[in-house]
């Protein structure tokens, strides 16, 4: 056997041991699992089966994040900020999110070569540990990819549900409504629009019910969140309660504002769309197109001409 042989039985190997591995921890939980399993409906619904799945998922990813895990200060680095900003809040994303990059490195690889190995292509010990590299680097990187996905579209559904909410929170106060009290009705009212935004406001209303004071409560938000628009609508609402200005008149200009600007956003995107629709059409319909109308005419030419060109 060559280098070439050994390598593949290597990473096949430890692609299909930490498959099994994993589904049987994944698929044969223990005995407090089971029992808190049972106590699911009791406790809180979704929520106690979610977290559930997260500690089944732990165990099979736990002795493996270590690999690609920092060692110290990860906490305070910009990697927590976008767990935030995607709204991954639970104490088992670190676990599952470093134990995805780890396994991911391994197993499509091994995934990579064993489907050329049962297609039987043909390729060089060089242009082999390119390949592997390449698929173990996209492996790593893959869950940060993701991590980076999910923060954009959460940071998107909030601003677009922002303008909504202060429309919301302009009429509560208008209604007679203190501040913290509006913050909470809104966070009721538009969960049907944006479910991203109402648990932020909901949150808001935890730490204050929780003795926070209004501003560090605002000013979490806008942190977890990591919309400039949310920064600028905290920063408003510090600023009138702390200079006695009337934050309904406030909400007024600043819901104007923000109206604006999705408008301004939506005819970006809609501006957008040709440009992206060029690459599909040329290397996709423009192809296909081509073939229908022209085909045809082509097998014609190569009728006529052929026998022509051959003296036939």
């Amino acid at each position: 056997m060559n280098l070439t042989q050994i390598l593949i039985l290597v990473l096949v190997f430890l692609s299909v041991t930490l498959l099994v591995g994993g589904l049987f921890v994944l698929f044969t939980p223990g005995a407090v699992s089971q029992r808190l399993g049972k106590m699911e409906p009791t406790l809180s619904g979704q929520t106690a089966g979610e977290d559930v799945w997260q500690t089944r998922v732990v165990k099979i990813l736990g002795p493996v994040a270590s690999l690609a895990t920092p060692k110290e200060g990860w906490e305070h680095s910009p990697l927590r900020q976008h767990f935030m900003n995607a709204g991954w809040r639970g104490e088992n994303v670190a676990p599952i999110f470093f134990g995805a990059k780890a396994m991911l490195t391994f197993i499509l690889p091994g995934i990579t070569l064993l489907a050329m190995e049962i297609a039987g292509v043909p390729m060089k010990d060089r242009q082999l540990m390119i390949v592997v590299l390449g698929m173990a680097a996209a492996g790593y990187y893959l869950p940060s990819a993701i991590l980076t996905r999910r923060a954009f579209t959460r940071k998107r559904d909030v601003f677009e549900g922002l303008p909504d909410a202060v429309d919301l929170m302009m009429v509560c106060l208008e209604a007679g409504l203190g501040l913290d009290a509006a913050i909470s009705r809104v966070a009721q009212e538009i969960r049907l629009k944006s479910p991203e935004l109402a648990d932020e406001l909901y949150l808001v209303g935890l730490e204050l019910r929780a003795g926070s004071s209004r501003e560090r409560a605002l000013r979490n938000m806008a942190l977890r969140t990591g919309v400039e628009e949310m920064d600028e609508l905290v920063t408003m609402l510090i600023q009138c309660d702390r200079f006695g200005a009337s934050i309904a008149d406030s909400l007024r200009v600043q819901a104007d504002t923000l109206r604006t600007k999705r408008r301004q956003r939506a005819e970006e995107e809609a501006a957008k769309t040709p440009v992206k629709l060029l690459f599909p059409l040329i290397f996709f319909i423009f192809p296909a197109l081509l073939l229908v109308l022209m085909g045809p005419a082509i097998i014609g030419i190569y009728r006529v001409l052929v026998p022509v060109m051959t003296g036939g």
